[in-house]
């Protein structure tokens, strides 16, 4: 940069200006885009930090989409930097109805699962129909986690020995919310007791419009929408565009979006192959799979568990393999057929669709997370398709615009300064800055500098505009370790 000390001024003087000689530094923000409550303290539209439970709470309401996404990012990335964006509900709530039969004449505990949490219902003898619905709907409505401080998805309402539970939001989302009564070690007195329908469809899908133009010019580099629905998948695909988006050259704000969808292996396959595009990424949830965990909760949680990842280019930690990573506070669906196989990970890999897995002990794993992108300019190609692709970009592209701007800003380009003066630059200086950066790059384990990557290289004054400079940066990433594919020679 260029002092400020006129260079005509006469009288005596000993004076230093001073400036930033530079140091770079990297950020990686997480927003969520889910519904909150009406009598919260997020307007619809609205973006806010947050940075505890007991925020989101205040923000976005008990029980609502947007708390419990926080929930599972911060227990997946404790100082992950998270903030919330209100999505407006719009449609129908879904409302379904419980039906208490006759309890037990001896009474007992009844247990019933809803949305993943255990609602637990003490049971007296001689209990009538009618009372234990009263008292499973003040437990549902009552219903505290205290270890991770969840509420339920819904509310409810009882007459006679029918509860009836709604959908804290409208939208077509709580047809995925689960109810189930689970095998315990002792007697669940509410098995074979209840009987569940759905009175009224949740149907509506949100508007993500509001909250994208809420953002601003601010970076967010990690976007979790709990909506899978093509016009919000498009919307963010729009959103997130090299041509006019956020990785324009217009914007570099960069960002990524992640969304849940629920479907058979085909279906979700198809969905992911409509749309070819590395600004998307589907986290898969299978239908009919028994899925305790909402999909919004899901999806949340997978993409917090590798954000410390994503986030990590200065110890190479962006270009790792996340494989085997432990996804805390969700669960795998009950019907084990679902835990997806190496074959069935592999063919949704391979069609664009994320991959996750389950262990021994029944908890949720990464495998291996994928944007959409499967061809440019209709040809196949996939150098984009890992995750780390587009924060190694990120972390690149930000850490060059950085160096650029510390040692080239407030200067004037020549062909040649003989003088070494320190306001004119030359189209060798910028190159070598360049080759500087791509040098510390690998030493970060962001990128590979190889003498092929050095050679291609290039900056030139612009021949139609003299105070413009064009730029040829290759960029070789370093890729994930993914595969080791061994041939064991046994000898006799």
């Amino acid at each position: 940069m260029a002092t400020n000390i006129p260079g005509d001024i006469v009288a005596p003087l000993l004076a230093f200006d001073v400036e930033s000689a530079g140091l770079f530094s990297s950020e990686t923000r997480m927003i969520l885009l889910g519904h909150g409550l009406a009598g919260a303290a997020l307007a619809a539209g609205a973006i806010a930090l947050c940075t505890t439970v007991d925020q989101a709470r205040y923000l976005a309401g008990r029980g609502s989409m947007l708390e419990s996404m926080f929930i599972r990012a911060r227990q997946n990335a404790p100082a992950q930097e998270i903030y919330l964006a209100r999505v407006d509900d719009s449609g129908t709530a879904e409302v379904r109805t419980v039906t208490v039969g006759t309890p037990p004449a001896a009474g007992g505990q009844g247990i019933l699962q809803v949305a993943g949490e255990r609602v637990a219902v003490q049971i007296a003898a001689s209990s009538s129909a009618s009372t234990v619905a009263a008292q499973l709907a003040a437990a549902i409505n009552g219903f505290f986690n205290a270890l991770t401080k969840k509420s339920l998805p819904f509310t409810a309402t009882v007459v006679g020995a029918v509860v009836t539970l709604t959908a804290r939001h409208r939208g077509a989302y709580a047809g995925g919310l689960d109810l189930f009564v689970p095998v315990t070690d002792g007697v669940n007195a509410f098995s074979g007791l209840l009987t569940f329908a759905t009175a009224t469809a949740g149907a509506g899908a949100p508007d993500l419009a509001p909250v994208l133009a809420a953002m601003g010019d601010d970076p967010f580099e990690i976007m979790v929408s709990a909506f899978g629905d093509d016009t919000s998948r498009l919307l963010l695909d729009q959103f997130l565009s090299s041509v006019s988006g956020r990785w324009s050259y217009a914007q570099q704000l960069y960002g990524h979006a992640f969304y849940p969808r629920t479907g058979t292996v085909a279906e979700l396959t198809t969905w992911a192959l409509a749309r070819d595009s590395w600004h998307l990424t589907m986290i898969p949830v299978f239908s009919n799979a028994g899925n305790g965990t909402p999909a919004y909760e899901f999806v949340t949680a997978l993409v917090a568990r590798i954000a410390s990842f994503l986030g990590s280019g200065v110890d190479g930690r962006v270009s790792a393999n996340q494989s085997g990573l432990v996804v805390e506070g969700v669960l795998a669906p009950r019907d084990r057929n679902y835990w997806p196989d190496y074959a069935t990970r592999d063919a949704l890999l391979k069609n664009s669709v994320s991959a996750w897995k389950v262990d021994v002990s029944g908890n949720v794993l990464i495998d291996k997370i994928v944007t959409q992108q499967q061809t440019t300019n209709g040809v196949p190609d996939t150098a984009l398709r890992d995750i780390q692709a587009v924060y190694q970009i990120t972390y690149a592209l930000k850490y060059v615009r950085a160096q650029l701007a510390f040692e080239h800003s407030n200067k004037a380009i020549v062909d040649d300064n003989p003088a070494d003066l320190p306001t004119l630059v030359t189209a060798r200086d910028i190159q070598a800055t360049l080759v500087t950066s791509t040098m510390e790059l690998a030493r970060r384990g962001v990128i590979e500098a190889t003498e092929a990557a050095f050679a291609e290289i290039r900056v030139t004054r612009n021949a139609d505009n003299r105070n413009r400079v064009d730029m040829v940066l290759p960029l070789d990433r370093a890729n994930p370790l993914d595969i080791f594919a061994g041939l064991a020679r046994v000898y006799a």
